[in-house]
């Protein structure tokens, strides 16, 4: 039975289409979970809201911490990752990881990069093998097949990879590089553009990426069947 972590980036705490100023990236990844429950409500769900109570930035005490063998770490350096353990676990525990998250000056949101900074971990993520200095990490995620589903939503246009404006779009290359890094390398991309422009432009694009989350749900659900649905009780 899949269990999919879904987590919003945007400070923008309510939804296009509904609040006033709302969020086009949260209207995207509730899409996707609404979608998906309406038709295995059984497969359980973890939702984050990082963009309203973000993660801690790294510190020289999660450094020293986390780069101590968990043997010897002692009680403050515990308490130093407990919230990157917490959200580690959270990872590692789902099998579909939905990010919905805006376009902010060309790259993730803050929260969004203490997020990642939080989960790349030695030894919980990231293998490393001392005896291969020139290529030492080894994905740690590979025990099964994950599926990563990052949903944005950008001011501009023509912003999708080998257009126009693609490289002034920092959002997505750096969440690929890094979610393949620890091993998650089935990673699906839907976004709305035009926010900025608005009127007939952002329209369209609400209406082309909402058939693309209903299309992308349908196909991982086929390609996930032979995962048993429980039955209602």
């Amino acid at each position: 039975m899949p269990h999919i972590l879904h987590m919003d980036a945007s400070a923008r705490p309510g939804i296009a289409g509904t609040d006033h100023h709302g969020s086009h990236s949260r209207q995207l990844s509730h899409h996707f979970v609404s979608q998906w429950q309406s038709r295995r409500a059984c497969d359980t769900v973890t939702y984050r809201d990082i963009g309203q109570h973000p993660p801690s930035f790294i510190s020289h005490d999660w450094i020293a911490s986390a780069f101590t063998p968990e043997a010897q770490r002692k009680p403050w350096m515990k308490e130093a990752l407990k919230e990157s353990d917490q959200l580690v676990d959270e990872l590692i525990a789902s099998d579909i990881l939905v990010i919905g998250t805006p376009l902010y000056n060309f790259g993730m949101p803050a929260a969004l990069k203490a997020w990642v900074d939080q989960i790349i971990r030695a030894e919980r993520t990231v293998g490393i093998d001392r005896n291969n200095p020139l290529d030492p990490y080894i994905p740690g995620l590979t025990d099964r097949e994950r599926h990563a589903v990052i949903l944005t939503a950008r001011g501009g246009v023509n912003m999708a990879p080998g257009q126009a404006m693609a490289h002034m779009n920092h959002l997505e290359p750096n969440l690929v590089s890094a979610l393949e890094f620890i091993g998650i390398t089935r990673i699906h991309t839907i976004a709305i553009e035009g926010q900025e422009i608005g009127g007939d432009v952002l329209a369209q694009s609400i209406a082309q990426a909402r058939q693309n989350v209903e299309r992308l749900v349908r196909e991982l659900q086929a390609a996930m069947q032979d995962m048993p649905t429980p039955e209602p009780v």
